[in-house]
C-alpha cells in the first residue's frame, strides 16, 4: 500500500506535465480553427465602441463552446463576459478588438490602401488579441468540462482600448472584483515578458464654437473656432517645457472648417496627457484645460469640454510575470518559412532601421520597464493581480500603429504569433488553476504593491462610456 502511494506521488509530476501539454495543444488547435474569425475582424476593422460585428463574432464563438455569455455589460453594447465552470479559482483572460483610424492597408509589403473599407486598420493587432485570448479560454474550458481542472475561466470582451477607456468603466462596474487573477497579452514585433508597466493617460476633446462670416468681405463679424484651437495647441506646446519628466502630450485636429473663405464656426481637437503616474496626470489635466480656456477667451468663442476618461498605469506583478515568461520561453517555436521570409525582407525595406529576423526566436525580459504607451489594462491591474506579455505578430522592427503592422496582421506571420499567445495564455492559466500557493503569492504581491492605496478610476462622477468618441466631429452645444 505504501509502495503504491509512493508510485502515485512519483507519477503525479509526469501526469501534470502531460495534462498541461494537452491544454497547450488544445489552445493551438483552437487558434487554428479561429484564425478565420481573426481575419474577419481584420477585414471589418471596426472603431472603438462600434465593434458590433467583431464583438458578436467572439461572443457567438464563446456561446458555441458552452460558455455563459452576458452581452452589453457596463452599459457598453460591444462589451461582454463569457464564463465557464464554477467556483474558484476564477481566472480572467482579457480580449480586445477595436481598430485605428486612417490606417487602412492591404496585406502588401508596400503602402497600399485597402479600398472599400471605412479607413480603419488593425494597426495594434487587436483582431488577433481577442481571438487568441478566447481560444485559450476555450482550451481551459475543455479541461474543466472533462473534470481535469476545477474553477472558473472567464473571458472579457473589451472594446475601445484605443482611447475609449472601456476597461475603466468595466472595472468601475465591479466586473473584475471576484477574479483571482487576470491575464492579457499584446501583439508586437518581438516576444517579451516581465513585470513592466505603462503610462497613465487622460483623453479629452476640446470643441470650440464661434461665428461664421465671409473671411474677406466681413471678417470682423466672425469669431474663428479654428483660431481658438490653434491657440490651444500652441499653449500646449509651450506647456511641455514646464511638465515633469516622463510627460507626454499629444493632439490632433479632428475638425477645423471646410472652406478657406469662411471663418470656421466650429473646430475640434483630440488631446492626450500621459505620465508614468496617474496622480501626476490628474494634476496636469487642469493645466491642459487652461490652455483651451485661454484659446476660447482670446478668440471670443465658446469652449465645450468632452472628457473621455482616463486609464491607470499598470500595477506590475513579478510573481505572475515569471510564470508567463517561463511559459512563453518554453513554447516559443516561431520560425518563418520561405514565403514569410520574402514578405518580411520586402517590408523591412520600408523601415529606417532593420532588425534581424531571428529575433523572433528570443524572448526579451522587460522587467522594470515601461511600454511607453497606455492601456486600460492598467485599471484592471489595480483591482486584481494582472500579468501580460507580447508575441511577435509583426515583422521585427515594425512600429505599432503603422500601416506595416496592419499588413502583417493579415498574414500567417500574425497567425503564428497569435497561436503562440494562445498557448502561453492557456499554459499560464493552467499553472494558476493548479497551484494555490502561486495564486496566494500573486495576491500577496498585489496587496504589497498597492501599499494601502485603493483603486479610483480616472473617470468623472456618473460619467458614461463615450460611445461616440470615434464619430465624426459634430457641432454640439453651439449657441
Amino acid at each position: 500500500m505504501r509502495l503504491l502511494a509512493v508510485l502515485v506521488v512519483l507519477a503525479s509530476p509526469s501526469l501534470a506535465r502531460a495534462q498541461k501539454d494537452a491544454v497547450v495543444k488544445a489552445a493551438a488547435v483552437q487558434a487554428a480553427a479561429n484564425w478565420p474569425t481573426a481575419l474577419s475582424i481584420w477585414e471589418w476593422a471596426e472603431p472603438g465602441y462600434q465593434e458590433t460585428k467583431s464583438a458578436k463574432a467572439l461572443a457567438d464563438l464563446a456561446a458555441k463552446a458552452g460558455f455563459k455569455v452576458t452581452r452589453g455589460v457596463a452599459g457598453i453594447p460591444t462589451a461582454f463576459i463569457a464564463e465557464f465552470g464554477s467556483g474558484g479559482p476564477v481566472v480572467g483572460i482579457l480580449g480586445e478588438y477595436d481598430a485605428l483610424p486612417e490606417l487602412a492597408q492591404t496585406t502588401d509589403p508596400v503602402r497600399t490602401i485597402r479600398q472599400g473599407g471605412n479607413g480603419y486598420g488593425h494597426a495594434c493587432g487587436h483582431h488577433v488579441f481577442g481571438v487568441a485570448s478566447l481560444s485559450a479560454a476555450i482550451a481551459i474550458a475543455e479541461e474543466i468540462r472533462a473534470g481535469r481542472l476545477n474553477g472558473t475561466i472567464r473571458f472579457y470582451g473589451c472594446p475601445a482600448e484605443e482611447g475609449g477607456s472601456a476597461k475603466a468603466f468595466m472595472a468601475r462596474a465591479g466586473l473584475f472584483n471576484d477574479c483571482g487573477v487576470c491575464l492579457h497579452w499584446h501583439p508586437g514585433s518581438r516576444n517579451s515578458a516581465g513585470d513592466a508597466s505603462c503610462l497613465a493617460r487622460i483623453a479629452v476633446k476640446f470643441r470650440f464654437h464661434g461665428t461664421a462670416a465671409h473671411a474677406a468681405g466681413s471678417p470682423e463679424k466672425g469669431r474663428s473656432a479654428l483660431d481658438a484651437l490653434l491657440l490651444t495647441m500652441h499653449g500646449v506646446e509651450l506647456l511641455r517645457e514646464h511638465t515633469p519628466d516622463g510627460t507626454r502630450l499629444h493632439h490632433t485636429v479632428t475638425g477645423g472648417g471646410g472652406a478657406a473663405n469662411v471663418v470656421p464656426e466650429f473646430a475640434e481637437g483630440f488631446f492626450y496627457v500621459r505620465h508614468p503616474k496617474a496622480e501626476v496626470v490628474q494634476k496636469l489635466y487642469p493645466r491642459l484645460t487652461k490652455c483651451a480656456q485661454g484659446g476660447a477667451l482670446a478668440t471670443e468663442t465658446k469652449l465645450e469640454v468632452a472628457y473621455l476618461g482616463g486609464t491607470m498605469e499598470i500595477l506590475p506583478n513579478n510573481t505572475l510575470a515569471q510564470v508567463a515568461k517561463a511559459n512563453l520561453t518554453k513554447l516559443n517555436d516561431l520560425k518563418y518559412d520561405a514565403e514569410e521570409t520574402k514578405f518580411a525582407l520586402r517590408l523591412q525595406e520600408t523601415f529606417e532601421t532593420k532588425v534581424p529576423l531571428d529575433t523572433i526566436t528570443k524572448v526579451e525580459d522587460v522587467s522594470g520597464k515601461s511600454s511607453g504607451g497606455s492601456t486600460d489594462v492598467g485599471d484592471v491591474s489595480w483591482v486584481v493581480p494582472t500579468v501580460g506579455f507580447s508575441t511577435a505578430c509583426w515583422v521585427p522592427g515594425t512600429p505599432g500603429h503603422s500601416w506595416q503592422a496592419v499588413a502583417c496582421g493579415g498574414t500567417t506571420i500574425a497567425k503564428q504569433g497569435m497561436t503562440l499567445a494562445s498557448k502561453t495564455l492557456a499554459a499560464t492559466a493552467y499553472d494558476l488553476m493548479t497551484d494555490a500557493k502561486l495564486l496566494a503569492a500573486a495576491k500577496e504581491e498585489h496587496t504589497r504593491r498597492l501599499d494601502g492605496r485603493t483603486y479610483v478610476p480616472l473617470l468623472e462622477k456618473d460619467q458614461r462610456p463615450p460611445l461616440d468618441y470615434r464619430d465624426p466631429p459634430r457641432r454640439r452645444g453651439a449657441e
